[in-house]
């Protein structure tokens, strides 16, 4: 797909998401809103997928984003929301900086338990750190968009439409990324590494840079869900946590940036009413509704337009 015919069907998108949460109730605004900050962290996830290594360690760049955008609003007076989502992603960069090359040398079950480990000692720092508010967390105030403060009535639809437009056109870069020739190595090095690196290609620089960009997204996440819910705890790091991006990730698949999305919705909206109609058996649902997709679609949601994509341009 052509960069500019990506671009105007991304902004489409955007465009009409955001008129429809005009008329949506708040309890619709507020699920979306956490769906698409989600699924900015697990397109992180999608990301190393596509290079052929999983991290189950997500979590530690969302609390990194989420703490990073709280702080420079309590202490530095930072209340802009595009500003705060993206020094949320930034800092949470320069804190998955120090790791990227040495976790990049590892695969497989290595790759996703050193990114565990990492995510769960961040944890146990935020938990005893009592600067940070310990194991309670601390509150964040309403959000500003270029210096405007919104209304009360209006306050949910702003977080919504400044995470849909940031999480949106993060997206967009993402699908030109997945097909610009890096994103295609990255998914030559997946099948062959050796080969990849015959033609002459460095799949831990590959891996390195990659697991950079993750980073990014999933502070800008993290940053996007703190000013949605308004406060922030240690629990952004823990291991749960990265498993709900890793259960999105395996949902959607690896080949269609759409499906990311879709499948944190869906995530949501499974999750919303399991724990209201099932309130003790809610995993249960969540568990057996994998479960259906791993058996009806083993190559994730995406596998569905990414297959009749395929079909359109050979005919």
């Amino acid at each position: 797909m052509k960069p500019m015919r990506i671009l105007s069907s991304g902004l489409l998108c955007i465009a009409l998401l955001l008129a429809a949460g005009t008329m949506m109730p708040k309890w619709l605004t507020f699920l979306l809103t956490i769906a698409a900050a989600n699924g900015l962290v697990s397109l992180g996830i999608v990301l190393l997928m596509r290079s052929g290594v999983v991290s189950f360690g997500q979590g530690m760049v969302f609390a990194a984003g989420g703490y990073a955008a709280a702080l420079a609003f309590g202490k530095l007076g930072i209340t802009d929301a595009v500003l705060l989502a993206i020094g949320g992603g930034l800092v949470a960069t320069l804190v998955a900086l120090p790791f990227a090359h040495l976790i990049a040398r590892y695969r497989n079950i290595f790759f996703a338990m050193l990114s565990l480990a990492l995510s769960m000692v961040l944890y146990g720092v935020l938990v005893k750190s009592e600067v940070l508010g310990g194991s309670d967390g601390f509150n964040m105030g309403r959000i500003t968009v270029f210096g405007i403060k919104p209304a009360d009535a209006w306050s949910g639809y702003v977080n919504y439409a400044v995470t849909i437009m940031l999480s949106g056109l993060i997206a967009i870069a993402a699908r030109v990324y997945f097909d610009s020739t890096r994103g295609l190595v990255a998914l030559a090095a997946r099948d062959n590494e050796i080969r990849v690196e015959y033609l002459g290609s460095s799949v831990r620089e590959l891996i390195t840079i990659n697991y950079l960009l993750a980073a990014f997204c999933g502070g800008m996440g993290g940053a996007l869900a703190v000013m949605a819910l308004g406060h922030i705890e240690p629990n952004f790091s823990y291991w749960t946590t990265s498993g709900e991006f890793v259960f999105v990730a395996i949902l959607a698949g690896h080949h269609s940036v759409l499906a990311v999305f879709v499948a944190s919705t869906l995530l949501e909206v499974v999750r919303s009413f399991s724990s209201l109609y099932f309130p003790n058996t809610w995993q249960l649902v969540l568990g057996l509704f994998l479960l259906a997709v791993i058996r009806f679609l083993p190559r994730g949601i995406g596998s569905i337009w990414e297959a009749r994509r395929q079909t359109g341009e050979r005919a």
